[in-house]
C-alpha cells in the first residue's frame, strides 16, 4: 500500500484559505459541524490531509465552486 503523500504548504494555504471563507460567511466552526458534520478546526489546523470529496463538501456549503476556492490560494 502507498503511503499517503502530504504537501504542508499547501494544507496551511487551504487552510488559511477555508478560515478566510468561513470568517466571511460569519460561521462559527461550531455552526459549520452542527451543518455538515464535518470538523473544520481540524483542517483550519493546516495538519489534516482532506479528501476532495470533503472540500466539495465544504466549497458546496459556502457555496462557492473548487475552482473559486483554489483561485484564492
Amino acid at each position: 500500500m502507498m503511503a499517503q503523500l502530504k504537501n504542508e504548504i499547501l494544507l496551511k494555504r487551504m487552510a488559511a484559505r477555508l478560515k478566510s471563507i468561513r470568517e466571511k460567511a460569519d460561521v462559527t466552526q461550531e455552526q459549520f459541524f452542527n451543518d455538515t458534520g464535518i470538523h473544520v478546526a481540524r483542517i483550519e489546523t493546516g495538519t489534516s490531509n482532506i479528501t476532495i470529496s470533503t472540500l466539495d463538501a465544504i466549497c458546496t456549503y459556502f457555496n462557492i465552486s473548487l475552482e473559486q476556492f483554489f483561485k484564492g490560494i
